[in-house]
């Protein structure tokens, strides 16, 4: 395992915790992906990296920007990307969030329910809406089957309505769930794309385009035993082209589709530069002595999806030395702060001391944007950014 040079040297030079994003490497992965699926216009999931830089980098490209508050509406118009390029893609709105998004620009909005297109039609009268399809989500490390999306039925009916109602109904929407593992999840959704598709076009409802929402997984994670995760990108991508092309057969028009990239693009090309709390060994309540590794970084304050994921961990001031099985957990006083997995040690250098050097890899998704306000008195990390070269690699994070 290898770290690209550009971000070892923006690691090695830290000399505070911080977050490090590398927007070279979130280029050539946006590169990689315009690539793969030739035709697909992408708008970034704001959630994964809502960071100014990375959002002006992507808006450089090309990429649009899905937006699920007014808020993210304004930082994405902040980046200068054309208004139609921006999409309120959140099923949840409350009245004043529709008006607030109307007035900032935004045409095109999701829904998946009759209440959400009548609050539409009247507060954004005249909008374009897509409606989101609910999907199992197996397969995914985070389903997002309940709380989003509707049937199929349920989509005809709301498609009707709005365009009763004088909107636009202009496609439909999934998602797989967040870090995809399998191909069958996306062949899946296709073919339940496929049959809404036909039954609104006998309706004589004629979509414009087809949302295939987030999913892409990231390439640099661990599962909770440790070992690496390894997506099947190839059979991802190949059955996405195929399904992209069956609905265009079923639609028998020009069909646009989309894409919501979150951690695809961000999470292998951003880094934590954390620190050694203390590293203890203590006797536990079965009699066994456990050693247990505490960093500055944990849960609250830029790790938090520790539950679902090991991040790969390097200890640049240990090389070649003894390590040792270990729990890692963060510096905070709640039990939920650490790797909370039957099988989750991991190795760590015996001889870790308080203050040594830690760099957190394939962390740049969620970081930002899932950390308290300071729990415990523990501030989220501080971000700052690097662009180093871009050599059109897609490998995770510089990681061989």
């Amino acid at each position: 395992m290898h770290v690209n040079t550009h971000m070892r040297a923006a690691l090695a030079a830290a000399s505070e915790d911080q977050i490090i994003f590398d927007l070279a490497g979130i280029e050539g992965r946006y590169e990689s992906l315009i690539r793969e699926l030739p035709g697909i216009s992408v708008r970034f999931a704001m959630k994964a990296c809502p960071v100014d830089e990375v959002l002006a980098c992507l808006a450089r490209k090309g990429a649009g920007f899905d937006a699920a508050s007014p808020n993210e509406i304004a930082q994405a118009i902040r980046t200068g990307v054309p208004i139609d390029r921006i999409h309120y893609g959140n099923t949840i709105k409350s009245d004043r969030n529709i008006v607030d998004a109307h007035r900032l620009g935004v045409r095109d909005f999701a829904t998946d329910s009759l209440e959400d297109v009548t609050a539409i039609a009247t507060r954004a009268a005249g909008a374009r809406v897509f409606c989101r399809l609910a999907t199992s989500g197996d397969g995914a490390l985070w389903g997002l089957s309940q709380k989003f999306g509707c049937s199929g039925t349920d989509a005809v009916l709301v498609m009707e309505a709005a365009r009763a109602a004088g909107l636009t109904p202009s496609g439909l929407s999934v998602h797989v769930g967040s870090q995809q593992m399998t191909a069958k999840a996306w062949r899946n959704s296709f073919e339940y794309l496929a049959d809404v598709l036909a039954v609104l076009n006998k309706r004589g409802i004629f979509l414009d385009h087809i949302n295939l929402g987030g999913g892409l997984p990231a390439l640099g994670y661990l599962d909770t035993r440790g070992r690496p995760l390894d997506p099947p990108m190839d059979k991802i991508f190949a059955v996405i082209r195929e399904g992209m092309e069956q609905l265009r057969e079923v639609s028998g028009s020009h069909l646009d589709f989309i894409m919501e990239p979150g951690r695809y693009l961000v999470a292998d090309h951003g880094a934590i530069r954390a620190h050694v709390s203390r590293l203890s060994a203590r006797q536990q309540m079965n009699g066994e002595r456990q050693y247990w590794l505490y960093l500055s970084c944990g849960k609250f304050n830029g790790l938090y999806e520790m539950d679902e994921l090991q991040y790969r961990l390097m200890f640049p001031s240990h090389v070649g030395t003894e390590y040792v099985p270990a729990v890692i957990a963060g510096p905070t006083c709640d039990s939920d702060d650490s790797y909370a997995h039957e099988h989750n040690l991991v190795s760590v250098p015996k001889a870790a001391a308080s203050g040594d050097p830690v760099w957190i890899l394939s962390s740049g998704a969620y970081a930002t944007s899932y950390t308290t306000q300071g729990f415990n008195g523990f501030a989220p990390l501080p971000h700052t950014w690097i662009h180093g070269e871009n050599n059109g690699r897609n490998d995770p994070e510089g990681l061989e």
